[in-house]
């Protein structure tokens, strides 16, 4: 497809997940969660030869296959899917100027048009290092919620930061939310830049609020975030999580 030319979509898939053992392989409508993650991202215009699947076990490796899922095996040391998909991208010696879209691999109905919307923008915006998006929060419990990530940014959709507390905090009128955005934990990189991430130690402000992207920022690399304003079902971290949705998809 000519609209995304040069492109492609890697899902990183961990079998080891603290919260919830085996994730990748918990069937919905019969079908493992990244297969539904996959179909995401056909259903977002992407070919299946540019939509990789990059695991570090061989029960998801060989089930990928039986899929026909495009799937490479990758080392069970990394700390984060970056460093994952750095991997498969070292291995495939894809192009310096290649855009990689990193798409989780526990987001079973992640809109296809976020990944639409933010595959556009990061390259119709190549001043970034890595571009990632945001949505508004609207309800005061996610303002303060720790787990809830805020995004500030700056006036041309540059990010400025990236916290866990409510930010940015309105002095005049604490109840305002209009320039508050929740993270949407989804990227895209060129290839170089990609490299130069991975290039760098985990940073001080990365260790204190356990935030990758906060890595990027104190090394001086742009990122550029796009405004998602539609409804964005959540992933699934817990067994709870597993269980809604797959009440929600089965129906």
């Amino acid at each position: 497809m000519t609209l995304y030319q040069n492109t492609k979509v890697i899902i990183p898939a961990r079998f080891n997940s603290s919260r919830l053992q085996g994730k990748p392989l918990l069937l919905i409508n019969g079908f493992p969660i990244f297969w539904h993650v996959f179909q995401r991202c056909i259903e977002a215009g992407f070919s299946s030869e540019n939509i990789i699947l990059a695991t570090d076990h061989k029960k998801i490796f060989k089930l990928a296959e039986e899929l026909n899922i495009p799937v490479m095996m990758t080392s069970d040391k990394h700390e984060s899917g970056t460093d994952r998909i750095n991997e498969v991208v070292t291995k495939l010696d894809l192009d310096d100027d290649s855009l990689v879209i990193n798409v989780q691999g526990d987001e079973p109905l992640i809109p296809p048009q976020l990944i639409k919307q933010l595959t556009l923008f990061a390259l119709e915006n190549k001043k970034f290092a890595l571009t990632t998006a945001v949505t508004p929060i609207c309800e005061h419990k996610d303002f303060i919620n720790p787990n809830v990530v805020k995004a500030i940014l700056g006036e041309d959709g540059r990010a400025i930061y990236f916290t866990r507390s409510p930010s940015p905090l309105n002095r005049d009128d604490s109840d305002r939310l209009d320039l508050a955005y929740r993270h949407i934990g989804i990227y895209t990189y060129r290839i170089s830049d990609l490299k130069e991430f991975c290039s760098y130690s985990e940073s001080s402000l990365e260790q204190y609020e356990k935030l990758e992207q906060l890595r990027a920022l104190s090394n001086g690399m742009a990122i550029g975030a796009c405004v998602y304003n539609k409804d964005l079902p959540h992933g699934i971290d817990t067994q709870a999580d597993y269980d809604a949705l797959k009440l929600i998809m089965e129906i």
